[in-house]
């Protein structure tokens, strides 16, 4: 078959949705295409599957290894700054994100929707997004709360007090003294307070979009064909109409395919804008400086990116207060707060305790708080590099280019720090110190026979004498930035956070959703792309703005409104 209804660009969260959704209805001739390998049950490898992901975070196998962004935002009082370029883990894998991030299943403030309807998105308001939250997860925990489904394909789950970490019992007791109450539902009323993180987790194996939608079941479907290991070089068009899709196989040459109804592409926050740049569809500007002819200007594509700018710090755990076992979750309580600064929503600030900081032996004796806005003010831009589609596009997240961001990382990185230097905390978390995803770090957390050797060597030194331990933070870990330094010195703190924020993987809303007179809207409220036919967009690029939340659930919930829809016209 050359020939479909819809063709699905992009296996991820979203297009493991669409496919499962939209081929539920036997008339529809449905076509996944997937860049990455795909994890079809009982081919799954032991490190996706597990509920440990920090192995998964890093392994090129299911990377986009050749992609390079820059974080840190530019310095207006010196325009020949470069920021550096860094790597970044986007998913390349079936499943997309939800294969090899955190598992946290969350949905975001109530007020994050409200929002977007009231940016023009109609239809997008939180009364109108939560039955779809409900559709897609299947609750273990509260099968008969209001608040919950307990029939969707995403099962999820929390761990309770009987099975976390002495860290984690004491980080409990430091927020209690600290006045946060102890919330059981993350998914409940959203409210400031600390509560077991919510997960997409069941039996003690990682349930990922692929795992839940592209069930045996759905695979057997005649009208559902999966295509994996396989690129999509070019968005096929007869005049303003997607026709279709130029495929590049892994093995073999270029085809085209046909989409007799749509094609939607569900490739990313990063990948999304640039399929559409490619066809033509973007700021002309940008178009014409590369050659490429222009469709449809559209100023919105690639603008608006976001994510929640984050920085961390960590402490050395005694062997009694570790998390040992390789195969279970190391994050077990997630914090929401309000910074009460520069007129932010209530619940603005999030922070994750983590009893294992990596996979290796020196991360095993590291526990730690990443502490993010998660409401951020904060934009970025995805450009393409060049015309060239095996070429990975621009991107500039512009982390903290917003004062008001680095104000409350800053205050967000001081009341962490509070918390892990409390009197509750200071016999299983000692000599706590600030923490950064550098390079360094990025490289040391490759899974390899070397690094297992120098962390295995690194462990030991940090279970030797005090002294030992802290000239190893101070001289190798640190550099010589210590808390004291940035909680006395306001000045520091804010070089601090500038120079090592870092996102979550969250990146989002380079296609976004508004309203018919938004000049930046990419999309209507359907995900449709506005000024063409037949070509749809639906991942987290079509947020109007990043929610209070880590991404894949609302990715999910979005992916599930849009194709009742699109099933039910």
């Amino acid at each position: 078959m050359s020939e479909w209804d819809y063709i699905i660009v992009g296996g991820g969260s979203a297009g493991s949705v669409m496919a499962n959704r939209l081929s539920a209805r036997s008339g529809n001739r449905v076509l996944l295409i997937e860049a990455g390998p795909d994890m079809p049950h009982g081919e799954i490898p032991p490190e996706i599957s597990s509920s440990y992901p920090g192995v998964a975070y890093f392994d090129p196998r299911f990377h986009w290894t050749e992609l390079k962004v820059t974080t840190q935002p530019k310095r207006h009082n010196d325009p020949s700054y470069a920021p550096p370029r860094r790597s970044y883990e986007q998913a390349r894998i079936m499943g997309g994100g939800s294969s090899i991030n955190g598992q946290l299943f969350n949905r975001g403030a109530p007020t994050d929707f409200d929002g977007w309807r009231d940016l023009g998105v109609a239809g997008w308001g939180w009364d109108d997004v939560l039955p779809y939250f409900k559709k897609a997860e299947r609750d273990l925990d509260f099968p008969e709360s209001d608040w919950h489904g307990d029939e969707g394909r995403i099962l999820v789950r929390r761990l309770f007090e009987e099975q976390w970490t002495g860290h984690t019992h004491a980080a409990r007791k430091a927020l209690e003294a600290a006045g946060y109450d102890y919330i059981e539902d993350q998914n409940g009323a959203f409210r400031d307070g600390f509560f077991p993180l919510t997960i997409s987790n069941a039996f003690d194996r990682r349930v990922s979009a692929a795992v839940g939608y592209l069930d045996p079941p759905t695979r057997r479907r005649p009208n559902l064909t999966i295509m994996a290991e396989t690129r999509v070089s070019e968005i096929l068009f007869n005049g303003l109409k997607a026709t279709g899709v130029r495929i590049q196989p892994k093995a073999g040459g270029a085809q085209d395919l046909q989409a007799a109804r749509e094609v939607v592409v569900c490739s990313g926050a990063l990948h999304s804008p640039a399929h559409l740049l490619r066809a033509g569809i973007g700021p002309a500007g940008h178009l014409k400086a590369l050659g490429i002819e222009v469709r449809h200007a559209l100023a919105g594509v690639g603008q608006n990116l976001q994510d929640h700018p984050s920085v961390s710090a960590s402490a050395y755990l005694p062997a009694e207060h570790r998390l040992m076992r390789d195969d279970v979750r190391h994050m077990h309580l997630g914090w929401r707060f309000s910074s009460n600064l520069h007129e932010a929503p209530a619940g603005d600030m999030f922070a994750a305790q983590i009893t294992k900081s990596a996979w290796h032996d020196l991360g095993k004796r590291l526990g730690s708080f990443l502490v993010w806005v998660n409401r951020t003010y904060s934009t970025g831009e995805v450009k393409l590099a060049t015309k060239d589609w095996r070429d990975e596009p621009a991107v500039d997240f512009g982390l903290c280019s917003d004062r008001r961001d680095v104000d409350r990382l800053a205050d967000g990185f001081r009341r962490t720090a509070a918390i892990m230097m409390s009197d509750a905390m200071r016999h299983v978390a000692k000599d706590p110190f600030p923490t950064a995803y550098t390079e360094q770090v990025r490289s040391i957390a490759k899974v390899t026979t070397r690094n297992k050797a120098i962390t295995w060597l690194l462990g030991k030194a940090m279970d030797g004498p005090e002294a030992v331990r802290r000239m190893l933070i101070e001289k190798v870990i640190t550099g010589g930035v210590s808390m004291r330094d940035l909680l006395e010195d306001a000045e520091a703190l804010d070089t601090f956070v500038l120079a090592n924020a870092t996102g979550t993987w969250h990146a989002s809303c380079t296609c976004r959703m508004g309203g018919d007179d938004d000049p930046m809207a990419v999309t209507d409220n359907q995900g449709r792309v506005r000024g063409v036919s037949g070509l749809r967009v639906v991942d987290a690029s079509i947020f109007p703005t990043v929610p209070c939340a880590n991404t894949n659930g609302p990715t999910i919930m979005s992916a599930e409104k849009i194709a009742d829809r699109i099933v039910a016209a």
